[in-house]
């Protein structure tokens, strides 16, 4: 009886929960575009770049176009590439590890060029360069 209790219980947490949480009802490449396209139980549709999302980068069409989506929705596998994206992190912008976008948006700051940043670099270069480090 305590089963069939826990069984219902968890039976009706499931049905809350897809009721009130967009998940993945579908996820197809857009080739054209290298996009990962990606419809929600709510009904808004969503478009990435695959290049922006860890572990996807570079990989081959082929590869990225086989999409399984998990039993819940939450999530999306790309067997191929044994790589794996949450829906939830979709939603918010989030595209890998926080190391990883750490190491994305590092990356991308780092390779700006303002008006100072040239400046400094033409200064430094003035002065023989950035110093060597000594260890």
């Amino acid at each position: 009886m305590a089963n069939n209790v826990n069984y219902q219980a968890a039976r009706d947490a499931d049905a809350l929960h897809r009721a009130t949480v967009p998940h993945a009802v579908s996820a197809r490449l857009i080739r054209a575009r290298r996009a990962l396209h990606v419809t929600l139980s709510n009904g808004v549709e969503m478009s990435v770049p695959v290049d922006l999302l860890q572990d996807l980068q570079g990989a081959s069409l082929n590869d990225l176009a086989e999409i399984e989506i998990t039993p819940l929705g939450n999530g999306l596998h790309w067997p191929r590439l044994d790589a794996d994206v949450l829906v939830e992190g979709l939603i918010h912008g989030i595209y890998g590890s926080r190391s990883w976008m750490a190491a994305q948006m590092g990356r991308v700051g780092g390779s700006s060029a303002s008006q100072a940043k040239v400046a400094a670099a033409r200064r430094n270069g003035a002065k023989g360069g950035r110093p060597r480090n000594v260890a």
